[in-house]
């Protein structure tokens, strides 16, 4: 250990059971990618778990077979018992209050990534690379009607990038959206659907995407001419935001001063969009890696070896698929408020305005389409998120002043 002089984290904010089967996986292509005996270099491990997202116990994270163990240096694996604890110690330390750290280290995904970050720092760790427990390194293609499979180096990719850079972040392929194959019909025809994606969307999640994406029967392939040519794209700044996502994400560490918590209002997602709305000067770039995202759990074959030559479009019509949807709708919605008030402040109250009109008036038709009532929810949420959304904004305000205190402290 004393003579690798390079420290990478990998951190995973989790709550399935199928880890350990991911971790598996990665862990071969790491070793495949010639990382694993590369004297210079210390793989780390930093999981920060949630039990009662899935059911899970504390063993389905920390019980990885010997062989796989053997190849990684050090692993963390935190949960609510370690949050607290950090929390204590820096509340008797004053660099907050208890209050002020539940805002950093409180619940939900942001507050996951946010003590991943947190341990990377302490532990001198020099880039941390996020990846997603369904995700998987291997990218998609489409020849005629047959899926072509390649393996992906996420890890080395972003390694070979991140050293010039503040920020990398890689391509996804798969199941992205949530937005399950649709076809219209007199309940709900395209111009509805159109007009209640507009409203609930953002600049990532939006109809031109999401038009092309279900003409794949909801799949989205690697493209060929990125895994060709393998540039290195710098992210334009679009609408004040350098959009990344949240995992196939790198952050470089070597100066904590220069890093930014994440942040979502309670009980939304949005974590990786509002860290985008930061990075204006930054340096943030595209590197030409794909992950395979599983967002159905419909491939998990694939972490045997079993490569299907078609991808199949995930139809509507089941409750576990609509129940997603729906969660997602409401995900979204809860945190565009904020994101129009921080990227648009002026035209915010005619936006807000502009969405409550198109929800007023898809609703109904989502509903009668998808067989359920449950779509009216998404109305109070905006309502509720938007009457809220200047003591959201303080939050998003408040955590980066407390994250600068505590990196202020790891550094002393």
């Amino acid at each position: 250990m004393e003579n690798k002089t390079i420290k990478v984290g990998i951190g995973f904010a989790t709550g399935r059971k199928q880890f350990q089967r991911i971790l598996r996986s990665y862990v071969y292509n790491w070793k495949e990618s010639g990382l694993i005996d590369d004297k210079n270099i210390s793989l780390d491990l930093f999981v920060a778990y949630d039990l009662k997202y899935k059911d899970t116990k504390r063993s389905d994270y920390t019980q990885m077979s010997a062989d796989i163990a053997r190849l990684i240096d050090d692993k963390f694996f935190i949960g609510i018992k370690d949050i607290e604890k950090v929390k204590a110690d820096l509340t008797a330390r004053g660099v907050a209050s208890p209050e002020e750290l539940s805002l950093v280290f409180g619940s939900g995904y942001a507050a996951q990534r946010n003590i991943i970050l947190y341990y990377a720092i302490k532990n001198k760790v020099d880039y941390l690379l996020f990846l997603d427990d369904d995700e998987y390194p291997m990218a998609a293609t489409k020849n005629r009607d047959t899926v072509i499979w390649s393996g992906q180096h996420v890890l080395k990719t972003h390694l070979d990038n991140i050293s010039e850079a503040d920020i990398t972040h890689g391509y996804h392929c798969g199941y992205i959206s949530p937005i399950p194959y649709l076809e219209f019909d007199e309940r709900m025809g395209e111009e509805d659907f159109r007009s209640f994606i507009k409203a609930i969307s953002n600049d990532i999640v939006n109809w031109e995407t999401i038009k092309s994406v279900m003409k794949n029967g909801g799949v989205s392939y690697a493209s060929t001419e990125i895994l060709k040519e393998l540039e290195v794209l710098d992210v334009p700044e679009i609408k004040k935001a350098k959009f990344i996502s949240g995992s196939n994400l790198c952050l470089n560490l070597t100066k904590p001063e220069r890093l930014y918590p994440f942040y979502n209002p309670p009980g939304a997602r949005g974590e990786d969009t509002f860290l985008s709305t930061c990075l204006n000067d930054r340096i943030v770039r595209k590197v030409p890696c794909y992950a395979f995202h599983d967002g159905f759990a419909a491939y998990n074959q694939l972490l045997s070896g079993t490569l299907p030559t078609k991808l199949k479009p995930i139809h509507w019509n089941s409750d576990k698929v609509i129940r997603r949807f729906h969660a997602a709708c409401v995900g979204w919605i809860r945190y565009k408020p904020l994101l129009l008030y921080i990227t648009d402040r002026e035209a915010y109250s005619k936006q807000i305005d502009d969405m409550k009109a198109r929800l007023e008036q898809t609703i109904p038709h989502i509903c009668s389409y998808f067989g359920t009532r449950s779509f009216q929810s998404i109305m109070k949420e905006l309502k509720k998120y938007d009457s809220q959304v200047e003591k959201h904004y303080q939050g998003f305000l408040d955590t980066q002043r407390i994250w600068a205190d505590i990196i202020g402290s790891l550094q002393e």
